[in-house]
Formats: structure tokens, sequence, C-alpha cells
């Protein structure tokens, strides 16, 4: 594109000159521009280009301050000249366009007049019409042998118009369409894209505003990715991602375009859709959203195609000499541009046309109508081909396309262009009937009232159309495949035989060291190997894990530039074209991205991939919580690692390192199965155990393993553990001494060794009995709970079912006594379902963090052996079987301020 910007480029150079007010020569002035116009008329403007950049870095050098401009004039960047036609038979497709506006309109408004809580969003729809359609229609592919299909990340409350397409398309029913947003009883269609609701429908979940660009990003450079390694041929696959103007105000929708320009994702087109409106209001009501992104996305190395005006205002510019009427429009701000849209073409002629008298003369034969009628280029099919098919051809750099539309276009006075187009939800009878009217829709007066779905008999010229169009690009869009069609064959359990023993004597490891070895015997099996995708943010080496560097090497598109400092290592870093590692820096919400786009290359790409996202436990579920309930929406399928987790492991690093809420977080994601593991046979057969669900039964479930850095030795796995490590809860030491007294300990994670340490104290210090409980899953456990009692509830009459954790401490024997490294909340879950009459306490890291060692931040926050001593005596005082002075005893013998403040409010 870089000949029709430096025409343009040259155009605005040539205005702004001549509009210097203070040329102190302008006959000077006048002989560069004349030779510059030569230059352009008989060498061409690359040359000029060539000519004017050697020029402002000459001047630069020499001290000229000439400030850098990302921007060009308010115009196409395709010239008219230059801009290619849409092939299609455009009466038919804007036949079919109408019956998609109607359509898209009939489904929300009757579903509103049944029930006006339903909501829906017809007015972004109305906006993107044409762009969609000439997508569908001429660009789009489906999945087929020979290509693996474009992936499209719809704008989020334009799903009413992607239903009303698919319904022409005999792909849903009329029953379907009135059952919008109606799903309860099966019937009906999602809100917006939800791959959850619909797996052989949508792709994407996009309706959480900035996420859909983001994921869009990391999907396109995972397809590189793959390609690179050789598992999947991507090179003729594109990802187009549709997002709103005042979308692009969030922070992940611009957070990644540098990667983007910077790793060259060619294979990337994002369309904002320029209809000037937020929600509330305008997007930029004092500026102009389009060149406020062109100047962002030009900076960040995209190729920025700006479609701003339809043909109609193409003749305007041709005889817009003096550079008069481009001025206009620089000047011309976004809040006047809506406004213009709400009134009629007398308010336009006199307040845009009306800024000088050279362009009221311009436009003096041209009636109110006419004037009326200049459109958009969001509006103009051959605008929006000709953008799109430069977007598909264009290599090197990704893709924008800032696209002018009209919110909420053919609803006429009842919302286009205003500040309410975005609620409007309900039309009158005389708005729908003007839109029956304006699309020439053949509905007779006497449907109206029922607003009834219009679809032509299969035979017309405009059904077959419709079908030969998608027919020649592989098939129907949107689709899902919810199943990959290759088998991967998942190793024994005693492939991390060195994880499932004890450690030798003397030795100890952290529970992320376990987990590197178990992903380590992965990447050697020669099934599973390839298919693995280590991703990391910038904290490799505290994890251990720099020994993947040489061993795999870390994925790049150039390859590695330059000798690593490092290079003298055993573990020097690497990078490689064929790596496997994702390495995204110090970006949560990339990595998390890059998690995704893996995690679901079982539908997107019909290849099994497993991820493993490692990162600071801290940094994970809180920060990118939208994102992992994005990916429970789109079924992903892969291990998120919580590294150095829980309150009191990250000692020296403090508040805002210190996780102790991550598996609360966790807990809320219906289809993430979460884990605290304390041990390295654990962290093995979980591992395990989400292989086989997620690969051999291709089962749409994701696994949180929390993982710590303290090193202490491991017990090994006891036949038969195996189960109970899986469901959440198993008994791991039997206390054999026969005492008066009895308690019950559990724990996970870090703090259940001080739950065994604690068993120990009771035992030499009191004389009671401590049988202790691993607890890998609080939250597996209070689902199980929740399932039976839901059955019960509704089964009254049957034999009653048994929770697991329920089954599994019946029959033994006094108070309960829990602690964790996470809020007490954690535990808590599973107090409902603990045998009835049994006393129930629960200790947990409650509040801020903050530094300090292990052992004082345990103290401090109550975890520690010395209060699970004092919380089972206690629990026992309260059954009455040991006095309270005993409680009192222990508190001064280990030392216990018991009058500290509470550490949830210090």
């Amino acid at each position: 594109m870089s000949t029709e910007l430096d025409k343009q480029l040259s155009s605005q150079l040539n205005n702004l000159l001549e509009q210097a007010v203070n040329d102190p020569d302008k006959l000077e002035t006048q002989e560069w521009l004349d030779a510059l116009e030569s230059v352009i008329e008989n060498e061409g403007p690359e040359r000029a280009h060539y000519l004017m950049e050697r020029m402002v870095d000459l001047a630069r050098r020499r001290g000229a301050h000439i400030p850098f401009s990302s921007n060009t004039a308010y115009v196409n960047t395709i010239p008219a000249d230059l801009g290619e036609h849409c092939p299609g038979d455009l009466v038919i497709e804007e036949k079919l366009r109408s019956m998609m506006r109607w359509n898209a309109m009939a489904m929300v408004v009757k579903a509103n007049r049944l029930d006006g809580d339903l909501g829906g969003h017809l007015s972004s729809f109305a906006s993107l019409a044409n762009m969609l359609g000439i997508g569908f229609n001429h660009f789009w592919h489906a999945p087929t042998e020979n290509h693996g299909g474009d992936l499209l990340y719809i704008q989020g409350h334009s799903s009413p118009g992607i239903y009303a397409r698919a319904f022409l398309e005999g792909r849903l029913s009329e029953e379907q369409l009135l059952h919008f947003r109606r799903e309860v009883d099966g019937k009906g269609l999602s809100s917006y894209p939800h791959p959850k609701l619909m797996p052989d429908f949508w792709q994407f979940p996009t309706v959480s505003m900035g996420l859909g660009p983001l994921m869009a990003i990391y999907q396109a450079r995972f397809l590189k990715y793959i390609d690179a390694r050789g598992i999947a041929d991507t090179a003729n696959r594109k990802v187009w991602a549709f997002c709103g103007d005042g979308e692009m105000d969030e922070p992940e929708s611009m957070g990644a375009i540098g990667m983007a320009g910077r790793e060259q994702l060619d294979n990337l087109v994002i369309v904002v859709n320029c209809n000037l409106q937020r929600l509330d209001g305008p997007v930029r009501g004092n500026g102009k959203i389009i060149q406020e992104l062109e100047s962002d996305f030009r900076g960040a190395g995209w190729n920025v195609v700006k479609v701003i005006w339809g043909a109609g205002w193409d003749e305007l510019l041709a005889k817009d000499k003096e550079g008069i009427l481009q001025r206009v429009m620089m000047e011309t701000v976004d809040g006047e541009y809506q406004n213009y849209k709400a009134k009629d073409g007398a308010f336009v002629r006199e307040h845009f046309f009306g800024k000088h008298p050279k362009l009221l003369e311009m436009v003096s034969k041209m009636s109110d109508d006419d004037i009326w009628r200049l459109t958009r280029g969001g509006h103009d099919p051959h605008k929006i081909y000709s953008a799109f098919k430069v977007a598909q051809e264009h290599k090197g750099q990704p893709t924008v396309l800032l696209v002018k539309s009209i919110k909420g276009y053919g609803f006429g006075k009842s919302g286009e262009a205003r500040n309410t187009a975005h609620n409007t939800k309900k039309l009158d009878d005389e708005a729908v009937k003007a839109m029956r009217d304006r699309f020439q829709l053949p509905i007779a007066d006497s449907e109206l009232p029922s607003i009834p779905f219009y679809k032509p008999a299969d035979d017309t010229p405009e059904m077959q159309y419709l079908h030969a169009r998608r027919k020649a690009l592989g098939g129907y869009l949107p689709q899902r495949r919810q199943k990959a069609d290759e088998v991967l064959t998942v190793p024994e359990l005693s492939a991390f035989k060195a994880m499932l023993e004890p450690t030798a004597e003397g030795r100890e490891i952290s529970t992320t060291a376990a987990y590197v070895r178990v992903l380590t015997a992965l990447l050697r099996d020669a099934s599973l190997g390839p298919r693995i995708v280590p991703i990391m943010v910038d904290e490799s080496r505290t994890f251990g894990m720099e020994g993947l560097f040489r061993q795999i090497g870390i994925f790049s598109q150039v390859g590695q530039l330059y000798e690593p400092v490092d290079k003298d290592q055993v573990m020097y870093y690497r990078e490689d074209k064929a790596g496997q590692i994702l390495q995204e820096g110090i970006n949560e919400a990339g990595g998390m991205s890059s998690w995704i786009a893996a995690a679901t290359s079982y539908s997107t790409n019909n290849r099994v991939m497993i991820p493993f996202y490692t990162y600071y436990s801290m940094f994970g579920l809180q920060r990118v919580g939208d994102l992992a309930w994005a990916a429970g929406d789109m079924r992903a399928r892969g291990f998120l690692i919580g590294g150095t987790a829980g309150r009191t492991t990250l000692n020296g690093e403090g508040l805002q390192h210190e996780d102790g809420h991550s598996h609360v977080l966790a807990s809320t994601i219906p289809n993430c199965v979460p884990y605290d593991p304390t041990f390295a046979h654990e962290v093995a057969v979980i591992i395990h155990d989400g292989l086989r669900r997620m690969i051999t039964n291709q089962e749409d479930v994701f696994y949180y393993i929390t993982l710590m850095n303290e090193n202490y030795s491991h017990p090994g796995i006891q036949p038969g553990q195996e189960e109970g490590i899986i469901k959440g809860l198993y008994l791991l030491q039997k206390e054999a001494a026969q005492t008066k007294h009895r308690v019950q300990l559990m724990g996970s994670g870090t703090i259940l060794r001080e739950v065994i340490a604690a068993a120990a104290l009771l035992k030499d210090d009191w004389g009671i009995a401590a049988d202790v409980w691993s607890a890998p899953s609080f939250t597996l456990l209070a689902r199980d709970g929740q399932d039976v009692e839901r059955w019960n509830m509704l089964h009254p009459s049957e034999t009653p079912k048994v929770a697991y954790i329920t089954e599994s401490l019946q029959g033994t024997e006094g108070p309960i006594v829990v602690a964790t490294d996470y809020m007490r909340t954690f535990a808590e879950q599973v107090r409902a379902f603990i045998p009835q009459g049994r006393r129930y306490k629960v200790l947990g890291t409650d509040g801020f963090g903050r530094s300090d060692s292990r052992a004082k931040l345990r103290e401090f926050f109550e975890v520690n052996r010395y209060f699970v001593v004092v919380a089972a005596l206690k629990s026992l005082a309260d059954e009455g079987v040991i006095s309270a002075a005993v409680v009192s005893q222990a508190i001064s013998k280990y030392g216990i301020n018991a009058d500290k403040p509470n550490p949830v409010s210090v």
C-alpha cells in the first residue's frame, strides 16, 4: 500500500504547505511543490517518497526539528482509481443483506415484545452488515482438505445478524430464532458468541470487550508457530477480528499490537468498525478516532487501510483541487459527523458544506437527498471489497482496516447514529414499516404487526447465490469442530516413576521441580512430546525451567540474530525458528492468550496441543480472570500452572506477590479442575489424569495446579491412593497408637507439612492421636458434594447418595481441623458435607500478604503447626472431652500471643 499512501502524503504535504500563513518566499515554495509534482508524474510516488525521506533525513541530521507524523489525510487509503470493484452480483447481495437486517431486527424485537427483559442489540450489526456480507461472500474460507479454514472473531453485539444469515442458509430454524436469548429449554440461541452454549457454531467468545482483538493476535501468532514446527500447514489461513471503535479503549484491545507488528503477523486482519459511538455516546466527540487509531497502529508497524468515504464522495474529492474539502473533513470532529447522520441532507448542507463557500458551490446542483445519499465507506460494497482484498494479499505486516460506518444504519429516526442506538431493542410499528420500505422487502402491511421472518424459496436466485458463494469458499461459517480427528497416546502413569517414589534420604525438592521433571518426561515422549507447548512469562529461571531453553528452544520467526550473553553456559538462552517454548515476556495476558490458542487447537486446527502455562500464581487467575472465564467458554484444554503458590510460600515478595485466593477464583469456573498438591506423586497423578481426560477422552476441561518453591522430602505414592488424589482427598497417614482421644487433621499444599508436624506434636506433647489427610482439591470435593446434595433433593424416594468426603470421613473419630495456605473460604466449601455432628475447624491465610520468613508468616497468619495443635485442642475442649485449661497450656507452651491483632485487619 506504500504507493497509495505516498500519493496521499505528498498531497497532504502540498495542502499543508499551501496553507502556511507566514510563507516568506511563496515563489520558492511553489517551485519545490512543482518539482515534487513532476517527480510524482514522471517517476512515480515511490521515487518521490525516497527523495522526501532523504531530504527529511538530511534536515534532521543538520539539526532541523521535523516532528514525526503517522497520520495521513482523512480520506480513503485506497484512491478511487486504484480500488477494485466487488465481482459479485451486488443487486442480489444487497437483497440478501436486506433480508438479514430484517430478520435480525425481527428476532430481537419479537423477543422483547414478549419479554422486555431479554435485551438484545440491533445497531451494531446494522453498521456491520456490508462488511460481514463481503467477507462471507468473497473472502472467508471454511475448513476443507486443502484449507484449514479462516478464523473469525465476530464483534459480539452483532450476533443477531450472524444468526439471520445462518437462518437463510438453513443452518438455524425459525423456532431457534424465536427462542433468541431463551436457552434454558434447549431450543434457543445464545445472546453473544458462546462456544460453550453453541459448541458446533461459535468459534470464539468476543463480547468481553477487548479480549477479541487480544486473543486474535495471539491466535495468529500460534498459527505461525504450529506451521514453523511442521505440525499443521497454516500458510493460507487468516485470522479476522471485528471490533468496535469504542472497544479500542480497552487496554487489552491495543495491548499486543506491538507484538503483532514485531512478529510480522501478515495472517492477521483486524477490522475496526468505526461507527463513532460507544454504548452511551461518541467515542471521540472532540476528536477523530480513525486518525488516532491510524497513528497507533502505523507506529506499531501495521499496514493501515482507512475506508472512510463511499463512492459518492469520489467525484467531490476529485474536484477538490484546492484541498478545501479535505481540510474540512479533517477539521470536522466525530461528534459533528455523528450529528450529521442523525439529521438530514439539509442539515449536512448547512453545517458541513456550509463551512466554506466553495464547498456550498461544489454541492449547489445536488439536492438534499443527493447529499444525504453520500454514504460512509462502511456501507459501500466496492470500497469494502477493495480494502478486504488488500488485507488478504498484504505480506510482511498485520493489517488493520479502519472502516467508518453508521450505528443503527437503516433505523432512520428511530435510532440511526443516535446515542440511544446501542440500546435499541424495541421498534414501534411505524419504525418497522419504515425499515420494510427502506429495504424493499415483500412483506404485506397486514403482516407487519407480527414482524414475520422473511426467507425466500430455496429455488430463488437469491438463495441459490447465497449457497453458491459459501460452496465456493468450502462451506458455512461460523462453524466449530468439537473434537479433533487425531488420536494421541497418553503414556502410562509409570512414565513418571521417578516422581512416584520417595525422595532419596537427605534429598529435598519442591513440587515445582517435580512438575519440571514430569514436563521433561512428556517432552521426551514420542507421541506427546512434539505437542507440548511450554508457555512462560519471563520467569523460566525462577521455576527452574531454563534447562528447556537449549533442549527445545524458544520460538522466534527470525531465529536468533545475536549471540546470547550466556552462550558459554549449558542452559543458555536459545531462540529458534522451530522453537517449542512460547516466551511472552512480562505479560500475563499475552501468556494466557497464547495458552488459549494452544488449548483450543484441537478445535481450530484439528491438532491436539498440550499447553502448560507456568506463572506466579498471584499473577494468574487474579490478573487474567476474564481470559480464564473466556477459556472456559471456549472449552479450552490444557494446564495452568500457578507457581510459587500460597500466601506464605513466596515469603520475601510481599503483598502483591503472595497468593492466598487463586483457588477461590478458580472455583468459580465450572470446567476448571483445580488442585493444590503437596507432594511429587500427587503432581504426577494429577497431570496424568488431566492428560487422560483432555487427550484420550477429549473432555472440555482444563486443569489449574498450584506449585511451591519450597524444598522438602516426599513420601512417594502408596497403593490405592490414586483415586483419592484425583477426587481430592485421601488418608495420608493413620496414627497407629491407641490413645484416649483422636482428631482428624487435613491440609493441602505447603501447609499440609505443618499439619503433619502438628500431628506429631499432638501425640508427643498431649497424648492425642491424629490421622492426617491430604486434600489436593477442596473445590472438587465441594462440587461432588453439591452434585450429591442436588440429586438427593430431586430423588427424595430413592436411597440417598453420599458425598465422597462424607463417605471418607465416616467411621473416623474426633473433630476435623483443616489448614491451608489459602483463605478460609477455600476449605469452607466442604463444611456442608462433613458427617453430621462432627466439629469442623478451618484455618486459612485471610488478609494481605507481607514479607518475612516462611515461619514468621505462618505464625502471623495462624496456620503453622502450633495453631493447628491449638485448634485441635480447642475443638476437643468444645466437645467437652478435655479441659479448656489444656488449650491455655498449649498457647503458653508454644509462645502464642493471644492478644495479637487479627491478620485480616492488619
